[in-house]
């Protein structure tokens, strides 16, 4: 990688020209000529593109085999809400990596209830100001503004995400809400890879390899992983409907959703806020944050493969419309902020539109415009959009867009 300054895009004017791949063409070049070839051959195709080239190859026989409910307190949020604290472990050792999944289950729900399941940046004690939440006992990203020093969770943390959750607007809306800290599997920081808590390093350990594979999964294929475990203990939990799960993420947490979403087709509806590259931005128009940039700065974050496109979009055999399209043909939603030019917001518009003929595929509606909404317009059916007002965040207007598009598609029939 090099270590000269990269040039940063935000003017329209400045986008390149450039042709996107297209979802509905074999690498052989033929068709697809419909919703059974999608299924069979073309949606596997584009999925292990992204394998080899962007997030990395997940590990074969390596999964959850215990989970263990470590605290459970039915009289929650002052009796609103069933608050449940699950440890998930990988391995019989106890010390190979675990997560602790941290669930609310509105207690007005007469019956299993849908879920929100995403992860989280700092810690699961963040997303409340519950008490009773665990802090984590592994590394943390310290909180921006804390006086507290290191990188170990304290008191001080407790709900500083709040904001970000809206746990009480979710449980009075009849959802679960379901969340991981993301660093029990692997922390965010370069060196997360090969941490001791690292999940990736304990399976490259258990493979026998010193050094990563360049198609070996990064921080965002592990982050997904995790949550197809977390989505594995949902279907053994009776107070959750698991068959009704939407995952959701934020920046690139909301990376991690889309390709967690986009593999595991248990993910009912597939929610990504402010995701831009590698996430829901196309790369190949080079605007705000560029695959040689987060690669410069995250190299973390996907395969080593993903740097020979540093400079060199072109060159992808796949952009982000087509991560998109591989959720179909089951819900989708993508948001952006007016202000958050980093993470290109018509270029995520663009992708979301993008996909459309594979949604079309299946007699679903995609966006349903051409053009890109105003700020706080919501639009879209199966695929949904909105530009939000303000910067970079997702907000109490983000959750109540996912709210509504979850009761419109997951609520159906129920």
């Amino acid at each position: 990688m090099s270590a000269e300054p990269i040039e940063i895009n935000t003017g329209e004017t400045q986008v390149p020209a450039y042709t996107l791949p297209d979802p509905l063409e074999m690498q052989s070049g033929a068709p697809v000529q419909d919703a059974e070839q999608w299924r069979d051959a073309r949606r596997d195709e584009i999925l292990d593109l992204f394998r080899s080239h962007v997030y990395g190859r997940n590990p074969e026989n390596s999964g959850a085999i215990r989970f263990d409910v470590r605290s459970l307190d039915r009289s929650a949020l002052d009796g609103r809400a069933t608050r449940k604290e699950v440890t998930v472990h990988f391995a019989e050792d106890r010390e190979y990596p675990s997560m602790e999944i941290l669930i609310y289950v509105p207690n007005a729900s007469e019956r299993a209830a849908p879920a929100f399941l995403g992860l989280n940046f700092h810690g699961n004690h963040t997303v409340h100001t519950d008490p009773a939440i665990a802090l984590p006992r592994g590394w943390v990203r310290r909180v921006e503004g804390s006086a507290a020093q290191g990188n170990r969770a304290t008191e001080e943390g407790r709900g500083t995400s709040a904001e970000r959750w809206q746990v009480e607007r979710v449980i009075e809306a009849g959802y679960a809400l379901a969340t991981i800290y993301c660093g029990d599997l692997v922390p965010d920081h370069s060196g997360g890879l090969e941490a001791s808590s690292a999940i990736t390093a304990h399976v490259r350990d258990q493979e026998g390899r010193s050094e990563r594979k360049p198609d070996a999964w990064g921080a965002i294929g592990a982050w997904a992983w995790g949550l197809s475990r977390a989505l594995d203990y949902l279907e053994s939990d009776p107070d959750i409907d698991a068959s009704r799960v939407a995952v959701i993420g934020h920046s690139r947490l909301g990376k991690t959703a889309l390709w967690a979403g986009a593999q595991d087709e248990r993910f009912a509806v597939v929610i990504s806020n402010n995701s831009g590259c590698g996430g829901a931005a196309l790369s190949r128009r080079r605007f705000g944050e560029t695959v040689a940039r987060i690669n410069t700065t995250f190299p973390h974050w996907f395969c080593t493969n993903f740097r020979e496109y540093n400079n060199n979009e072109d060159a992808l055999p796949v952009d982000q419309h087509m991560l998109i399209a591989a959720v179909a043909p089951r819900p989708v939603y993508v948001a952006s902020a007016s202000e958050d030019l980093w993470a290109d917001p018509r270029g995520e518009f663009l992708a979301a539109r993008a996909a459309e003929p594979v949604y079309r595929l299946f007699g679903k509606e995609g966006l349903g415009v051409d053009e890109m909404p105003d700020a706080d317009t919501p639009v879209g059916d199966t695929i949904g959009y909105h530009l939000r007002t303000g910067p970079h965040g997702i907000t109490a207007y983000d959750w109540e867009q996912y709210i509504g598009f979850a009761d419109r598609h997951l609520r159906r029939g129920k």
